[in-house]
């Protein structure tokens, strides 16, 4: 045991004293707050954080975690095959359908576990039937997308989600569309599990061959590029040219290099974020490449205008000429970074904001032409719309007439003509309905109160085949179920989708469907209702006359 010295000791019961009479000096003081403090009693208590909803073991989110669990991290597909609604038919194909179901998810839909319902009952505002989710789509052979269902389902071990045997269905014909099938079916499964980096073994062992096969034949394609430059060159008067192909001859080495891992990148099959990754690396370096160039042409430039008559001569004509080939190189090297950023995807105006004079300048009156240009590119690479289509902008809806670098002008309904400037429009939300796949048929049918139960069941039945039976209707989803008791009818809820985009079209298919739910209504004997109100009249006895006044 330590044993303190007195005076330390002495000390340190001075400082807790000292401590103790400012307790109580704060403690007794009048009900006063120190400038820039609250009061404790005035100060608001922090807010409770939410409590996370937990995940239940019947959740849409719990099946599709096991699911991936069983199929991508441990291969057993024969445990996977529960989580897929089977028909009779199938019922002997569950792990190869699990199989292949996992390969198509990992090709075309990560799947986000987060945004699946953790609930039993799945998903209440997914505008999908009581029992149905959906954790996504995948690419048809159309050019369209399919979604991918999940449905809830009970066996043996208890409830639990499923993908629906609609998707089911479309298994086989998503895994034959893969582009890298032909590796799945006759690569041994040791080297189809996962290494580092989410990359398969198999893709690992490809990606050196590629890299040498991208070197030797990026040299190769170099030197006779530069050889066919350097006869066309020989052919001119001037030098400088010869000079800047020499000069350029290594960055074009490289591009070749990257034109050919580009074109052999897709053979590897990489998944979607891994080939994001790889095109994008080959992006960067491009991009370097291409500064590289740059950066080296600059001195064939620098050392042509100082032989040019009237600079020789002149030593302040040659001070400003360094001057300005240092200035440009520091502007070339600035790009390239920059560049090499955006081609990585990192933002590159929050370093822009900050460059010393260039910010300045920026501040004052280049700042809006700026503003817009950098604007007019953000819109170029995201493509919220294009010429031509239907949008809606903040408060108004019209077709993009014209998308210039500093605005881009919208014709009205009412025909008039409204322009943006870019810098705005790229901070605006912005909704196209020309990227729409299909467009959404919703509506409440009423019906007149005396109608029986089963001349409501035929209607039913009846306005879903007319739905059905139309030509643009998306199958997946047809909805017609009775909703309840209005306060003059009784309500039918409609719900389907049309596969249009135009509008003009969709009007066409909503009146074929509601002209044929009157056809419908009319034979089964029945009416459409409309508001109305009954006033029931209660009469009391008259009173006694009165007598004689």
């Amino acid at each position: 045991m330590r044993v303190l010295h007195p005076p330390l000791v002495g000390r340190l019961r001075a400082v807790l004293l000292a401590l103790s009479m400012l307790a109580l000096a704060a403690s007794a003081a009048p009900a006063q707050s120190l400038p820039g403090l609250l009061r404790p009693e005035a100060a608001a208590p922090a807010p409770a954080p939410p409590e996370p909803t937990a995940e239940a073991a019947d959740s849409p989110r719990a099946s599709a975690r096991a699911f991936t669990e069983l199929a991508r991290t441990r291969g057993d597909f024969k445990g996977a095959a529960r989580y897929l609604a089977l028909g009779p038919e199938d019922k002997g194909r569950g792990p190869e359908l699990a199989r292949r179901l996992r390969a198509v998810l990992e090709r075309h839909l990560d799947v986000d576990l987060d945004a699946l319902s953790p609930l039993s009952e799945g998903a209440a505002d997914d505008d999908l039937p009581v029992g149905v989710d959906t954790v996504g789509s995948v690419p048809d052979d159309r050019g369209g997308q399919d979604p991918v269902f999940l449905v809830r389902s009970r066996d043996a071990q208890g409830g639990y989600w499923a993908f629906s045997r609609q998707t089911v269905a479309r298994i086989d014909g998503w895994y034959d569309a893969l582009p890298d099938r032909w590796v799945r079916d006759w690569m041994p499964a040791p080297l189809q599990r996962y290494g580092p980096g989410h990359l398969l073994w198999w893709q690992w062992l490809a990606l050196g061959l590629l890299v040498a096969i991208a070197l030797g034949l990026g040299r190769l394609l170099g030197a006779i590029t530069r050889g066919l430059l350097f006869r066309l060159t020989q052919r001119t008067d001037t030098r400088w040219d010869e000079r800047i192909l020499h000069a350029t001859g290594p960055a074009l080495t490289l591009l070749w290099g990257v034109a050919v891992a580009a074109a052999l990148l897709p053979w590897l099959a990489l998944l979607p974020p891994a080939a994001r990754t790889g095109r994008a690396l080959l992006g960067g370096i491009a991009t370097l490449a291409v500064f590289w160039a740059l950066w080296r042409a600059v001195d064939v430039w620098a050392l042509f205008l100082t032989t040019r008559p009237g600079v020789a001569e002149n030593a302040s004509a040659r001070s400003l000429l360094s001057l300005l080939r240092n200035f440009a190189k520091a502007f070339v090297a600035l790009g390239a970074v920059l560049a090499t950023l955006a081609a990585f995807g990192y933002p590159v105006t929050t370093v822009l904001a900050g460059l010393g004079i260039g910010g300045i300048a920026l501040a004052f009156g280049a700042q809006k032409t700026v503003e817009n240009l950098f604007g007019s590119v953000a819109l170029a690479v995201d493509q919220p719309f294009r010429l031509g289509d239907f949008v809606k902008i903040q408060d108004f809806v019209g077709n993009v007439e014209r998308i210039g670098m500093r605005s881009t002008q919208v014709r009205t309904l009412d025909r008039t003509l409204i322009s943006i400037p870019n810098g705005q429009l790229s901070e605006m939300r912005i909704e196209d309905f020309a990227s729409r796949d299909r467009i959404r048929f919703a509506c409440t049918v009423g019906i007149v109160y005396g109608t029986s139960e089963a001349q409501i069941r035929r209607i039913l039945a009846g306005m879903e085949q007319v739905l059905r039976d139309h030509p643009k209707i998306w199958p997946d989803t047809v909805a017609v179920s009775f909703a309840g008791f209005g306060v003059s009818s009784l309500d039918i809820e409609v719900l389907a989708w049309f596969h249009t985009a135009d509008v003009n079209e969709f009007r066409d298919c909503r009146q074929d469907a509601l002209l044929g739910f009157m056809r419908v209504v009319e034979a089964e004997g029945s009416h459409f209702a409309f508001p109305t109100q009954t006033v029931h009249l209660v009469t009391e006895d008259a009173p006694a006359a009165m007598g004689p006044r």
